[in-house]
């Protein structure tokens, strides 16, 4: 029996640790979101691919060298290139071959296509980071929506109860015949209302459950949780800030303030790529090759085997007779080839852009109206940013004072709510100025809660503006 008791405390041990493990602060959902967020993902390797687009244009500038090879069967009559010489039959050769290039001058147009890239990628890094702070936000709300039904259901929980309670009470007064049998559907009718609610409150707070799990990737987590931090109403923080201090720290921090900046840079650095393409272009070439021919022969002699006529005479009509020759040859060895049929050249080339269709003119017009339009965003994600943080502010305020209303609607609503629960137990009110009274304690404890997290949510607005961490 001792054995089975403990096997049953270990396993209560290990559940009860198991749950707590899957217990999640804040921060801990902002890294996991952080980490498996396929958005944030994909935004990363939009990076990647801008960091590696600045790498080659770095290299761009660097001569480039190519080698290559040929292996080439000729059939039917052609001339030979390195025995200069028809041939009939089936001719193998070969060629081998390195050439390299290299621009000595573009007006600059390498030069500034680096520094566009180099802008572009830092553009993007700031576009990446911003993604990030952006989903810590969503993730926040989220947590906090989540914390916010959890305690509306709470209340509904409790008013139910509190119902419960007060039916039990009654039907024991009306079987006893103290009170009227309406009084008991009344409560029963009550209490159907608050099941309602208690339903409604739970499918909200699992909603915002499955809001915050989609978020993080979560969907097939199921023994997930958060934490309930202790949320302080701080009512003096808001006396410390201003819109114009929040824009202004704002305007140094914000990833998308500096990724504006960056893209306005980039445009800049790409008219000026293509106002160089209008500058005449010098270049440098260079190559080595060589190859082999099959009709490529040493001639190791010459025999002379007897005389001929030579097909023409002398003024006087006589005869000439030659000596007939036999010239002995043998296969020229491929690395002798190899080395005597070496080719070298080097030559520079001189490019001036004269007309090209106006390519090079409309080139240099649509950069300058990107350039203008990267202006005109900058300016725009600015006068967003401060649009937003004086409508967080103004939210925030809001929030505040509907708060401190609320509060004291909630005192208000308690002691009349005290009061006509001692009235109702005496039988000095119906049950239908009882359940009103109970409603509009409900209705105050929801509007508080409500008031208490939106106030919350509007701070880490604009804490998150000013570049501080998203905390509780």
């Amino acid at each position: 029996m001792k054995t089975i008791l403990n096997v049953f405390l270990f396993l209560g041990i290990a559940q009860l640790s198991l749950a707590q493990s899957n217990i999640w602060d804040l921060q801990q959902c902002v890294d996991y979101a952080q980490k498996n967020n396929i958005s944030l993902k994909q935004a990363e390797i939009t990076t990647k691919i801008n960091r590696n687009n600045t790498t080659q244009s770095k290299a761009s500038i660097l001569p480039t060298v190519n080698a290559g090879a040929q292996h080439t069967y000729n059939f039917g009559r052609t001339i030979d290139r390195y025995t200069n010489t028809f041939a009939n039959t089936q001719v193998l050769s070969q060629n081998f071959y390195i050439s390299s290039n290299v621009v000595l001058w573009s007006g600059l147009a390498q030069y500034n296509t680096i520094k566009a890239n180099q802008y572009q990628y830092l553009s993007s890094t700031e576009s990446y980071l911003q993604q990030k702070n952006d989903l810590a936000l969503n993730v926040a709300t989220a947590y906090i929506n989540v914390i916010f039904s959890d305690e509306i259901l709470q209340i509904a929980q409790a008013q139910y109860k509190i119902t419960q309670e007060q039916l039990d009470r009654t039907q024991k007064l009306a079987d006893a015949g103290t009170l009227a049998k309406s009084a008991v559907y009344d409560l029963q009718a009550q209490l159907s209302n608050e099941e309602v609610n208690v339903t409604t409150s739970d499918n909200n707070y699992q909603i915002a459950m499955l809001t915050l799990k989609q978020l993080l990737n979560l969907d097939t987590l199921n023994n997930f949780n958060i934490s309930r931090p202790n949320v302080d109403m701080l009512n003096n923080e808001l006396a410390n800030l201003s819109v114009q201090n929040i824009y202004e720290t704002a305007l140094k921090n914000q990833h998308s303030i500096k990724s504006a900046n960056y893209t306005l840079l980039a445009a800049e650095k790409n008219l000026d790529v293509a106002k160089g393409r209008v500058s005449p272009t010098l270049s440098a070439t260079g190559s080595l090759g060589t190859g082999t021919s099959e009709l490529d022969k040493n001639i190791d002699a010459v025999n002379i085997v007897g005389i001929e006529q030579a097909p023409y005479v002398t003024q006087s009509g006589e005869l000439i007779y030659t000596p007939k020759t036999e010239i002995i040859t043998s296969k020229k060895s491929f690395s002798d080839q190899f080395s005597d049929n070496v080719n070298k050249s080097i030559g520079f080339t001189l490019s001036v852009p004269i007309f090209n269709g106006l390519q090079t003119y409309t080139g240099v017009k649509n950069a300058q109206l990107n350039a203008l339009n990267a202006k005109y965003t900058q300016d725009l994600t600015e006068q967003n940013l401060y649009k937003t943080i004086a409508q967080a502010f103004a939210n925030a305020r809001a929030a505040l004072n509907k708060y401190n209303a609320s509060k004291a609607s909630v005192e208000a609503s308690e002691q009349s709510f005290y009061y006509a629960q001692q009235k109702y137990n005496v039988g000095a009110i119906s049950t239908f100025d009882y359940n009103n009274a109970k409603t509009r304690l409900q209705n105050a404890q929801g509007n508080l809660v409500q008031a208490k997290y939106d106030y919350v949510f509007k701070l880490k607005v604009l804490d998150f503006y000013q570049g501080k961490e998203l905390k509780f």
